[in-house]
């Protein structure tokens, strides 16, 4: 679930995905307007797979946002207005049904995705930086992922990095204030770029050779680069995989830049730098990594139950 995306997609026990659906948010939708939606995008869904609702083992939501289990809430995630109310994860029932869920930090998601179906397979640490709607950071250290003691690890969205007042913006965070593809495009009209609508039509001037354009991508370059140092010096990974919309659609123009920049701000070697080859199926693929584990105990689970004794 993201601001403009849902994704959806049903896996048998082996990992082989049975249906799938990528439908674009209607946007404004109240929590339960939400999962009204959703509970007929699932149901729709499983009639595509040829399966009931009361057959699927397990669900897996990924979301922005940390889950507070104590208030059983979402909190952190601006992007869906609503869920950081008290008891609103609860509302996910209406969607899995009886059957048992989880919810997971997305970007997390989009971490495993990596390490299990895309460049972070057979490297014990490495991190997914998420750069598009959002920031954020899904780690994975000794080949698993580390959510930290409030699940809140990798929010570096709250990073003081980037221009200005670091409490202008409290429900984004100074880094992605900037570095986000909303800052992205704010940065391009101050600097008297007319018709930008997104970061895409930004970083598409640049490659045609727009001199503002390529003043808004240097500086994308050193806020990501600045941002990078910090989290090298803390976790020294192998690799760092740049994920979401600016992380893969514009990562050709970026590494290089951040790569050079590092160069000068890190204490040791800089790390592998490399855009997601998975690109928006990270956190989809993801979430069947995580639910294929916890599917396969679950049916195991149920099968010595059922077991005769003996």
């Amino acid at each position: 679930m993201g601001r403009e995306f849902v994704r959806l997609a049903i896996a048998d026990l082996v990992g082989d995905i049975a249906a799938r659906r990528d439908e674009h948010r209607r946007g404004g939708e109240t929590p339960r307007e939400l999962v009204a939606w959703l509970s007929g995008l699932a149901r729709a869904l499983a009639d595509e797979a040829g399966v009931a609702l009361a057959d699927i083992t397990l669900t897996v939501f990924g979301t922005p946002g940390v889950h507070d289990k104590g208030t059983s809430s979402l909190q952190l995630a601006p992007n869906l207005p609503g869920w950081d109310r008290p008891g609103s994860i609860g509302l996910f029932e209406g969607v899995a049904g009886d059957a048992p869920y989880l919810v997971e930090n997305d970007v997390d998601l989009a971490a495993v995705g990596e390490g299990a179906y895309g460049l972070g397979q057979g490297i014990a640490h490495f991190a997914l930086v998420w750069i598009g709607t959002g920031i954020g950071m899904g780690i994975m250290i000794d080949g698993k992922l580390y959510r930290g003691c409030q699940g809140a690890a990798g929010e570096i969205s709250y990073l003081p990095v980037g221009e200005g007042d670091p409490l202008v913006n409290r429900g984004r965070g100074m880094l992605e204030s900037v570095a986000s593809a909303d800052g992205v495009v704010a940065l391009a009209g101050r600097l008297g770029m007319r018709g930008v609508d997104s970061a895409k039509d930004v970083f598409d001037a640049a490659r045609a050779g727009d001199e503002t354009a390529g003043r808004v991508v240097a500086a994308e370059a050193d806020h990501i680069a600045h941002a990078l140092a910090g989290i090298i010096a803390v976790l020294d990974p192998e690799l760092v995989v740049l994920g979401g919309g600016i992380g893969v659609q514009a990562g050709d123009m970026l590494i290089g830049p951040v790569t050079e920049f590092l160069g000068d701000l890190v204490a040791l070697r800089v790390p592998m730098i490399k855009a997601s080859t998975l690109g928006t199926d990270a956190v989809l693929l993801g979430a069947m990594a995580v639910g294929l584990t916890r599917a396969r105990d679950l049916v195991f689970e149920r099968a010595v139950a059922q077991a005769p004794p003996g």
